[in-house]
């Protein structure tokens, strides 16, 4: 029985994952199904299986290439994601990095906040281009 209530509990806690702020604090959770929802737990937008990101009223917004691209709802490429979770913009600047653990950090280093256990293209997306947050 023990057994048991352990196996929920943790399939419970893998359904969602908490996403911190640069002051540690809760801004929202990502589902493993790219439910993204605000600190109020209402949904705010979601990753579809196919890349297409999508805002509350399930528009889409935009769209993540397979190899780390970007796009916005029309098309053009706004930013990317380097293998190494350095965050592009369009130019090709760096703007940050998402880095293994989950932890975000803006062009100068500082940490932005953290999200761990999610795709990393889906944090660069959160954190740099279409902040549900």
């Amino acid at each position: 029985m023990l057994f048991l209530a352990l196996a929920i509990m943790m399939a419970s806690a893998a359904s969602a994952q908490t996403v911190y702020n640069s002051s540690g604090s809760s801004c929202g959770k990502i589902e493993n199904d790219g439910t993204i929802r605000n600190s109020s737990g209402s949904s705010v937008g979601r990753f579809d299986s196919d890349s297409t990101i999508r805002n509350s009223s399930g528009s889409s917004i935009g769209k993540i290439d397979k190899d780390g691209t970007i796009r916005n709802s029309s098309g053009p490429s706004i930013g990317r994601l380097d293998s190494d979770g350095t965050v592009r913009n369009s130019s090709g600047s760096s703007i940050g990095k998402v880095e293994s653990d989950g932890t975000v950090r803006n062009s100068s280093g500082s940490s932005i906040g953290r999200a761990q256990g999610v795709p990393r293209e889906w944090v660069a997306a959160y954190f740099f281009f279409f902040p549900f947050y």
